[in-house]
């Protein structure tokens, strides 16, 4: 009789700590109303919907966002969807949004980006410095990616100069991984054509670009790698060659071609 008392005792015990756990996987609604509801396992959440490119509109102003020419997740083997919509979606457009607001206050209506960038009156205003010079630098960033890149025709003119002025599209890509990764802090890795036509691999700080006076070595950029943290950080952390090495697999050199067939004119 005492064990039959016994075993009755232990499963009261638990039917009370059962009903203590039930009583704990409840929570209160905004009207105080109390809910059963379901523990919820991290890695079967449902990800946050990525927005659309073409939902991005800037405010009312000189310049206006270029449309992306692909969605958000069709480079996310190497760059993420979040991380492009936030590129696209918040920082370029801050930098339009921010620019139009400057020349507003300034009483600047030049439409022309390039001839903005090397207008030294204009950018000695920080604020068109900064906001100019990140318009155009994303600008050229999202324009020369793509989810089906092209490889430069063996007979271009453009891999021909740079086969003379480096070496190979591999000793390119050295340098530019070397520009970028010891740029310090944020800034960006350019391949640009010089006054005298040459190819060059540079780099500068913050949105700072080789349009500007202000830097150090001057030129038309045709290809350049954005190393500001924003860029990579959700993916590769602290591994900006690792983000590089990948930026090189989305890049397409027909664009980059056709901005140094422009940049020759």
């Amino acid at each position: 009789m005492k064990k039959h008392i016994y075993i009755a005792a232990i499963l009261t015990t638990a039917f009370a700590l059962q009903s203590c756990d039930n009583k704990n996987n409840k929570a209160a609604d905004t009207n105080g109303s109390v809910d059963s509801v379901t523990v919820v396992d991290s890695a079967n959440l449902t990800p946050e919907p990525i927005g659309s490119p073409t939902d991005v509109k800037a405010d009312p102003g000189v310049y206006q966002i270029k449309p992306l020419k692909y969605g958000y997740d069709e480079l996310a083997s190497y760059i993420d969807a979040t991380t492009m919509e936030t590129h696209y979606g918040k920082h370029y457009l801050g930098y339009i949004n921010n620019l139009n607001k400057a020349l507003k206050e300034a009483n600047i209506s030049e439409s022309n980006i390039e001839k903005l960038l090397k207008n030294d009156q204009a950018i000695a205003d920080k604020a068109i410095r900064n906001n100019a010079g990140g318009l155009y630098n994303h600008m050229l960033y999202f324009d020369i990616m793509s989810p089906t890149p092209n490889q430069l025709d063996d007979k271009s003119d453009l891999l021909k100069k740079i086969n003379e002025s480096f070496g190979s599209i591999d000793e390119l890509k050295a340098k530019l991984k070397e520009a970028a990764t010891k740029q310090f802090g944020s800034g960006w890795a350019w391949l640009i054509v010089k006054e005298d036509g040459t190819l060059a691999v540079t780099s500068t700080a913050n949105q700072d670009n080789p349009l500007m006076s202000v830097v150090e070595e001057k030129g038309t950029p045709i290809l350049g790698i954005d190393v500001w943290e924003h860029a990579y950080y959700l993916k590769y952390k602290n591994l900006r060659a690792d983000y590089v090495d990948a930026f090189f697999n989305v890049l397409d050199w027909k664009e980059v071609d056709n901005n140094y067939k422009k940049a020759k004119k």
